[in-house]
């Protein structure tokens, strides 16, 4: 069963995506019930996933002064047995926005773990070139996600590992007390620019938890930097 409720609009724009490698081990405790994890050529991924949030309604409605903002989050990959055949989504570890308005919402509707620190972000392009940067500030410490790209504005190419990352269209969250809720994200497919440069920085352990830093302290298998879209994410089922 789905649900044709909006229960956001946006636009996720500019969206830095770092991926690496991880023990599968790691993630099987926040696997959520009836999903299993998802592979790309028998690799387990994790991704930090900087971008802004424009023009947000909940429920079809704007919230003052909530409308636009960053997010970063750490997410993975799963897929769940639907009826029509296997969908792929992603469950987050963390998810880290400006707004508290926000968080709390993610919280109590999908029990999602959202904090609310502050953030800021620089993006800057020129005909050759798009720089782009998002940091947040916890516990007293400012962690960085940034890019620059290489070569021009390319679509996503067929079986490639930016498809796997970003060709993911459902969520997946465990609930207090047991279950599964699945909502479907819709967004047209992405046109990326290549990265040439990219670091993140910060305490890993502090913010994720130390069985996430021997992953994250390593260079990322992947970057890029994605251009974004228009999207829709709809009202939750329990599975």
């Amino acid at each position: 069963m789905t649900s044709n409720y909006k229960f956001l609009t946006a636009e996720w724009r500019n969206l830095l995506m770092l991926n690496y490698e991880i023990d599968p081990a790691v993630l099987q405790p926040y696997v959520p019930p009836n999903t299993e994890l998802d592979t790309w050529q028998g690799k387990t991924f994790v991704s930090l996933v900087g971008f802004m949030f424009l023009n947000t309604k909940l429920l079809g409605l704007p919230i003052p002064f909530h409308t636009d903002f960053e997010e970063v989050n750490l997410r993975f990959y799963v897929r769940h047995l639907g009826p029509e055949g296997w969908r792929r989504g992603v469950v987050f570890i963390k998810e880290i926005v400006p707004r508290w308005a926000i968080a709390t919402v993610a919280r109590v509707v999908y029990n999602e773990n959202y904090i609310a620190v502050p953030m800021r972000h620089t993006l800057e392009r020129t005909a050759q070139q798009v720089s782009a940067e998002y940091a947040w500030q916890f516990h007293d410490q400012w962690y960085q996600l940034q890019c620059k790209t290489q070569g021009a504005l390319m679509a996503l190419e067929s079986g490639s590992d930016a498809e796997f990352i970003t060709e993911h269209y459902w969520g997946y969250a465990a609930q207090r007390g047991g279950g599964t809720v699945e909502y479907q994200v819709e967004h047209p497919r992405w046109r990326l620019w290549q990265v040439g440069e990219c670091a993140f920085s910060g305490d890993v352990a502090a913010l994720y938890g130390a069985a996430f830093a021997p992953a994250l302290q390593a260079a990322s298998s992947s970057a890029f930097l994605a251009e974004g879209s228009a999207i829709v994410v709809r009202q939750g089922v329990r599975i």
